[in-house]
């Protein structure tokens, strides 16, 4: 069985959005690209809204974990890239991301700004590694 222990340094400010450190044992590693706000047919979700889009992403997440069997449960560690970033938007994307990790130790996580990504119409994009036996 997978376990993943996150531990709170002493030192650190304890972030409830996000771990400082995820420490991660299991038989599989399992490396998703990054999810952007493309529905099953890659039309862009959302156009426009960063919070919808957001989700859509997470919901795209959930796909790649289940054919891999795995769960939000077994992300050990996720990058957020984020057009035009400002710190007015972490609020979105924190509140639409947080409802996927409801119940449970966020991942690690690391946000960052980005002029642009692949589509100019994609304003979100999240890769994320997990750990699952």
């Amino acid at each position: 069985m997978s376990k993943h222990e996150h531990l709170r340094p002493s030192g650190l400010h304890h972030n409830p959005a996000y771990s400082h450190v995820v420490v991660a044992s299991g038989a599989r590693t399992i490396y998703i690209s990054g999810q952007v706000s493309t529905d099953e047919e890659g039309r862009v979700v959302a156009p426009g809204d960063l919070a919808a889009q957001t989700t859509q992403v997470m919901q795209n997440l959930g796909l790649a974990l289940k054919s891999a069997g795995a769960t939000y449960s077994d992300i050990v560690k996720i990058t957020t890239f984020v057009v035009g970033y400002k710190p007015e938007l972490r609020p979105i994307i924190g509140k639409a991301r947080s409802a996927f990790f409801e119940g449970m130790e966020p991942p690690a996580s690391t946000l960052v700004g980005v002029t642009a990504l692949a589509a100019p119409e994609w304003l979100i994009e999240i890769e994320a590694i997990a750990v699952a036996d």
